[in-house]
């Protein structure tokens, strides 16, 4: 197949990548190297796929679509997997407007795209952030989410909306995919594990944000994969169909046992910056998970017990080699 993959250098863009790689697809990774955070690290992480002659990286920005649409000239696409958005719930307070075009003028470029060039699968990266400060837990997709509490939130509930539209007027067969946590190796730096983490090498405090009861539904990577991957192949149906389904661990880890958790693993004392919550910070995130079974197969199997010893591992490896910095 041909497949256009959005935000293809960014952490779980580049995993992405690699694994249909590895499956025997043809990829277009196509990425705008916003400085968020290290363009240079975002090279890092492509470093495998761009020695692949079955993978193509071009450069655009998803709100672009004219551009977008030079850059892949005649390339044929069978499946889109749209992952670009600038992330980040409080990043998206301060940025609404950058937030709002990132991901729903970019959002809506590619469904056109895809219309243009009748590719008939789409798969939607969306966000557990939608379900706001839901009070029913776990999370489950026909839970009401009309009251996001953060602009990042309601720009992928939007998404979520363009997608239906696209499906329902074009025929497409679209899966919208709602991340819960996702951590792992490459994961951007500005993300809990990886800052906290590198703060502690560092011996500085950590931002502690309320009294450490929050609680999120942190997911490996790999797992992450394999529920996109299996999305993928379910929009080869022949009968049009839109879901939307989550992807988490579906179990949840307070932020004191996370501190915890990767002290142990990295051998240091943490030290905590007490500090008040957050505006557009939710209590929990936790995953029902039952349909992401019943309609992919999908079997979470990386407790965070087991995954943050090995984000720890891939962290100091990198530290070690230089290709990234505490």
């Amino acid at each position: 197949m041909g497949i256009l993959v959005t935000g293809a250098a960014g952490f779980i863009g580049s995993h992405l990548v690699e694994h249909l790689l590895a499956r025997g697809e043809r990829v277009v990774g196509l990425d705008n190297f916003d400085p968020f955070y290290s363009p240079a690290e975002k090279r890092h992480n492509l470093e495998r796929a761009l020695r692949d002659p079955n993978f193509t990286l071009i450069e655009a920005d998803c709100a672009d679509l004219a551009a977008v649409e030079d850059a892949l000239g005649t390339e044929a696409l069978d499946v889109v997997i749209h992952l670009a958005a600038k992330a980040g719930v409080r990043p998206s307070i301060a940025d609404p407007l950058g937030y709002a075009r990132a991901n729903l003028t970019g959002t809506q470029s590619i469904l056109e795209l895809a219309r243009r060039r009748e590719v008939r699968r789409f798969i939607f990266a969306s966000s557990s952030s939608v379900y706001g400060n839901n009070p029913k837990v776990p999370f489950a997709e026909d839970d009401p989410v009309e009251h996001p509490i953060s602009p990042y939130a309601a720009t992928k509930r939007g998404g979520e909306l363009l997608c239906h539209t696209y499906h329902h007027l074009f025929g497409m067969s679209v899966i919208a995919l709602r991340f819960f946590t996702v951590y792992g190796p490459r994961q951007r730096p500005d993300l809990a594990i990886r800052k906290f983490a590198t703060l502690m090498l560092r011996g500085e405090p950590i931002p502690f944000f309320g009294d450490g009861s929050t609680e999120r539904d942190y997911t490996w990577i790999d797992d992450i994969i394999q529920g996109v991957l299996a999305a993928v192949d379910r929009t080869a149906r022949v009968s049009p169909e839109f879901h939307i389904i989550n992807l988490g661990e579906s179990r949840t880890t307070s932020l004191s046992r996370l501190v915890t958790l990767l002290g142990k693993a990295l051998g240091v004392e943490p030290v905590l910056q007490r500090l008040p919550l957050q505006p557009g910070d939710v209590q929990r995130t936790f995953a029902d998970v039952t349909r992401a079974r019943e309609l992919l197969g999908y079997r979470p199997t990386t407790p965070v017990e087991e995954g943050i010893p090995r984000f720890v591992e891939w962290l100091e490896a990198e530290l070690k080699a230089g290709a990234v910095s505490v």
